[in-house]
């Protein structure tokens, strides 16, 4: 079954109906809503006669989304059928992020509506974005053309279709068919009788977009529930889309924002009692009476299948229209799941000997060590320049994948290894910019409230660190006394054992402090370079010497002596979640 189709079969006489779900995307007031009504009264009425039986009361599917049937295209198989596409309307606009991510899964063709006489908009940018994450293919519609004067008309058309063309070349959108429309001409106050232009070309164009999208019944069942009602003496019905998995009759299903599970009483697809319903349905679910008005809008599930999450790992991308860096330690609000929350994220790449390694899809590996990043590396990001000059590799590479750590600031509940997308959602709405940030992957959740104690230890994500000293003089041909690679308040103990390497060439180990000012001592297990105690005494020399002159005569010594210091350099790593802050040289 895996991969079939979302083609509603009642039975072997009746006709097959194929569903596909349209979003529909674009800037506020660019004309959504009026197109969604515009098409699926134009299409429902032009291709069917509504049958008498669906206009009884019945589980009507066409709450808040609105749908268009035609009969079925010749490219999506023999035979009579009919295609309904499902117009899922996205409203205002953080509610868009969340509906689209919600439905991401399952919509499959995206309708990206732009206002004809003002182009791409800050939000046409967003919905472009969010339709690159989620969704396969694409139509553009130029709507409020009956705002372009009559003699121009054609002429600002096809300019505004040359210049959308040119937005979508570097995207998966590119070549996309673009429609013109005026979905309502004259205006939300213009009189109902107004016919709309252009809508019965689109949906032609709608039908050679439409694809058997593919569908998982496997997995656990989850549905966005877009809509909840109560039927006297059947109990309360949910409709909405099912995300993932399949759902039978008597089945139980958990409703996680009520802690409470239900039995699946009955279910409709299309006004047609069904038994079974699978991944992109939309549907009615009939449940034991609950009131309605405690679930407007949410999730239902296979019971206990969603995990209630304080903080999560997973691998992401920084979305390229996003200005300015990706910062460990800043908030972003995180749509992960149907919820948008506040989070703090942390972002850590492989080793760097691992960053051309290839990227390991849908899982986390504990046993690996990571490194910490202060940013997100991109190609121009600070870190990534920082990177090139201290790179062993001599490549100045970027890592073929990358992960952040997200902390919420409130628990979120939502599916194993969903989409999680990261937006500065406060960001002023007229500021040309788009605002989403990154979009990933949910890896690995953590469902301990005490996480900091219980899980973080296991994620072996390090820092390095690199500290620098002088050597002050020689004590022996095996030992020198160092100064400056410590505060004179560090105490010196827990560095004794710690190897570190002069610049030249030997190396050490340190042996304990030297006297109160954070001086210390180091051991040369295979002694000083013959060339090395020399620089060492003429530098050491210089300075006594330097003592019985005049001031003229140091400040020149002491150039000398800064000219030639030998620096003594301590490399040691700490693992951030270390509770003991071990360092570890390797």
């Amino acid at each position: 079954m895996a991969g079939s189709a979302a083609v509603a079969a009642p039975g072997p006489s009746a006709p097959r109906r194929l569903n596909v779900n349209v979003g529909v995307l674009g800037h506020i007031d660019s004309g959504k809503t009026a197109l969604a009504r515009a098409l699926s009264t134009t299409g429902s009425t032009a291709a069917f006669d509504r049958a008498p039986q669906s206009r009884a009361r019945g589980i009507t599917l066409d709450l808040g989304f609105s749908c268009l049937r035609t009969p079925l295209p010749p490219h999506l198989g023999p035979g009579p059928g009919e295609l309904q596409l499902t117009l899922v309307d996205c409203p205002g606009h953080a509610s868009l992020i969340r509906t689209i991510i919600g439905g991401a899964q399952i919509i499959d063709l995206m309708m990206l509506v732009i206002d004809v006489t003002k182009g791409m908009q800050t939000q046409s940018a967003e919905c472009l974005v969010i339709g690159q994450i989620a969704c396969q293919k694409m139509v553009v519609v130029l709507n409020k053309i009956d705002l372009l004067p009559e003699g121009k008309r054609q002429a600002a058309i096809e300019k505004m279709t040359k210049k959308m063309q040119k937005t979508l070349e570097n995207t998966k959108f590119q070549g996309c068919p673009v429609a013109a429309v005026a979905a309502k001409p004259g205006g939300p106050e213009a009189p109902e009788t107004v016919n709309p232009l252009g809508v019965s070309e689109l949906i032609e164009v709608l039908k050679s977009q439409a694809y058997l999208p593919t569908r998982d019944p496997t997995g656990p069942f989850l549905m966005a529930i877009d809509h909840c009602f109560s039927i006297k003496g059947q109990g309360t019905v949910m409709t909405g889309t099912v995300l993932s998995g399949s759902v039978n009759l008597g089945d139980n299903v958990e409703i996680p924002a009520l802690k409470v599970t239900k039995k699946v009483k009955s279910m409709q697809m299309f006004h047609t009692p069904v038994t079974y319903a699978m991944q992109g349905d939309r549907v009615g679910v009939c449940v034991t009476q609950f009131d309605p008005k405690l679930l407007e809008r949410g999730l239902i599930c296979t019971p206990e299948s969603l995990q209630t999450i304080h903080a999560a790992v997973i691998s992401l991308k920084k979305i390229q229209y996003f200005r300015g860096a990706l910062q460990t330690k800043a908030k972003f609000h995180i749509t992960v799941g149907h919820e948008t929350v506040m989070g703090r994220v942390m972002f850590f790449s492989p080793a760097p000997a691992d960053f051309s390694k290839e990227p390991l899809e849908n899982a986390f590996d504990f046993e690996k060590e990571y490194l910490y990043q202060e940013e997100y590396l991109f190609k121009g990001s600070k870190s990534s320049e920082e990177n090139k000059e201290n790179d062993q590799t001599g490549e100045g590479q970027l890592p073929r994948q990358q992960w952040a750590l997200l902390e919420f600031e409130k628990p979120v509940t939502c599916p194993k290894l969903c989409l999680v997308i990261g937006s500065k959602l406060d960001t002023d709405i007229h500021a040309n910019t788009c605002r989403l940030a990154f979009h990933g992957v949910l890896l690995q959740g953590m469902e301990d409230k005490n996480y900091v104690e219980t899980f973080l230890p296991k994620l072996k994500v390090y820092k390095l660190k690199h500290k620098e000293g002088q050597v002050e003089r020689v004590l022996d041909d095996y030992s020198v006394i160092g100064r400056s690679l410590f505060k004179k308040e560090t105490n010196i103990q827990i560095f004794v054992g710690l190897k570190v390497k002069l610049s030249t060439g030997e190396d050490g180990v340190i042996e304990g402090g030297f006297g109160q000012s954070g001086k210390f001592k180091i051991r040369i297990p295979n002694g000083l370079k013959p060339d090395t105690k020399v620089l060492l005494t003429v530098t050491s020399k210089k300075k006594s010497k330097a003592g019985k002159g005049d001031t003229a005569k140091e400040d020149e010594s002491s150039k000398v002596d800064s000219a030639q210091p030998v620096t003594i350099n301590l490399l040691f790593k700490r693992y951030v979640f270390d509770t003991q802050k071990k360092m570890i040289q390797s």
